[in-house]
């Protein structure tokens, strides 16, 4: 009894120690920054440098390797059902990498005789530190007429180091996904002209606490609404909002005062925020510097989420073309260290506004929700209650084991009543042949 209560505190404790807002104790020394997330189930996969001998990849899984400077390539193998098909790529650098500007990650889907497929290519480059970048590559079929067969496909992923840089293999993380293909006259097939742009409205009320994920496969759920959380140097937090058909995303991230450790300082990059789209595509990012006093970024609205959008020549347009979850990278820069107090996390502040009503989907010919897209009642949910992907999953076997639970004790109660009301009958019968 002592040890079970001993555990309880120390889980109580170790709750509240986790919640923004809870300094450390003082002198206390900060642990180490928590690592990426790698994706549950992952397959190990090891791409080649040349198309020869490259393994196969297949939509529905995710894979893990390592990537140096360089190229590696990995065997798509493509249907003719008119589907869409991504391939994003995400690079962990380790903590402190020497990185600069002109590095970062391309990935790139090739036909057989080494032609990119159009519009297929998505890049992410670093800003001033080494964090996480995701980038992805696309396979249109309907949309891409070079493309659009059925058959052998590659995807190319490159790793660009300039020299003096880091150049040490880094863990990479490739996810497949697939969009099914749209039915006969199933919308418009250009982009569309204009839409409701500009800078959001975003809302002022009270924070509420929510403690952000290390990476893409365990970013916390937002919904609209201002969000607390608290960043160190060199920290990347993660988090998702889940954008349905017609709807606009707007946000802004800031900074607040740290405790500083000089008069002066001031760390380029030193707030970097950048927005996903549903199939990992970097849509657009922006940093600013930080001096240790306030620093913040806004992002003009997002187009509405539009399927049309992929044939937009904005590479800032085309990857809003998928409701499903949008997923937002907040880094704080590892320079801001050398000025401000490391056990004091400074605060973080995320607003965002959600704007327009949900819209119809495009007539489908399978059900995208298979391939990760799409807004349903459960994505809703987890963003309310503020959950993860692996806490909405336990969440999910919870309700479906309750169910059966619920289930069972229904049958064991009813078979019961049926024994009981035997029981009742014959007893009456017995009664009245006593009687008789």
């Amino acid at each position: 009894m002592v040890r079970g209560r001993t555990t309880v505190w120390a889980a109580a404790l170790g709750l509240v120690a986790g919640l923004p807002g809870v300094a450390y104790a003082e002198g206390a020394a900060p642990g180490p920054l928590p690592t990426y997330r790698a994706a549950d189930g992952a397959r190990a996969v090891e791409g080649k440098p040349s198309t020869a001998d490259a393994p196969l990849i297949e939509a529905g899984n995710v894979y893990a390797d390592t990537l140096g400077p360089g190229e590696r390539v990995y065997r798509l193998v493509l249907d003719k059902d008119e589907s869409n098909v991504y391939v994003s790529a995400v690079v962990r650098p380790a903590a402190g990498a020497k990185v600069s500007g002109g590095d970062g990650i391309e990935v790139e889907i090739m036909t057989t005789a080494g032609r990119s497929c159009p519009g297929s290519t998505g890049r992410a480059n670093f800003g001033y530190d080494a964090y996480p970048i995701g980038a992805a590559g696309v396979r249109w079929g309907a949309e891409d007429a070079d493309c659009a067969p059925a058959g052998v496909y590659y995807a190319k992923v490159t790793r660009t180091s300039a020299k003096g840089y880091d150049q040490s293999p880094w863990p990479l993380e490739i996810k497949v996904q697939r969009e099914p293909g749209r039915g006969p006259g199933a919308g418009p097939t250009t982009a569309p002209g204009s839409w409701p742009s500009g800078a959001p409205a975003l809302p002022g009320s009270e924070p509420v606490a929510r403690s952000g994920g290390t990476g893409f496969n365990d970013a916390r759920a937002l919904g609209a609404g201002v969000w607390r959380d608290e960043m160190r140097p060199g920290q990347t937090r993660y988090y998702r909002v889940p954008l349905d058909w017609g709807q606009q995303l707007g946000l802004s991230a800031e900074l607040a005062a740290a405790q500083m450790t000089k008069s002066y300082g001031s760390a380029s990059g030193g707030l970097t925020v950048s927005l996903y789209s549903p199939y990992r595509g970097l849509i657009s990012d922006k940093d600013v510097s930080y001096d240790g006093k306030q620093a913040g970024v806004t992002f003009d609205r997002t187009p509405p989420v539009a399927y049309e959008n992929r044939f937009a020549s904005d590479r800032s347009v085309q990857p809003v073309s998928l409701a499903g979850w949008y997923y937002v990278a907040v880094t704080m820069g590892s320079k801001v260290a050398e000025f401000t107090e490391d056990a004091a996390p400074v605060p973080l502040t995320l607003r965002l506004e959600v704007a327009g009503t949900p819209a119809k989907a495009p007539a489908y010919r399978g059900s995208p929700a298979a391939g990760g897209f799409g807004v349903g009642d459960e994505d809703r949910a987890a963003a309310k209650e503020g959950l993860t992907a692996p806490e909405a999953a336990e969440a999910a076997e919870r309700h479906s084991a309750m169910r059966v639970v619920a289930g069972a004790g229904f049958g064991a109660g009813t078979l019961l009543l049926l024994v009981l009301g035997g029981w009742t009958l014959l007893g009456r019968r017995g009664r009245g042949t006593t009687a008789g």
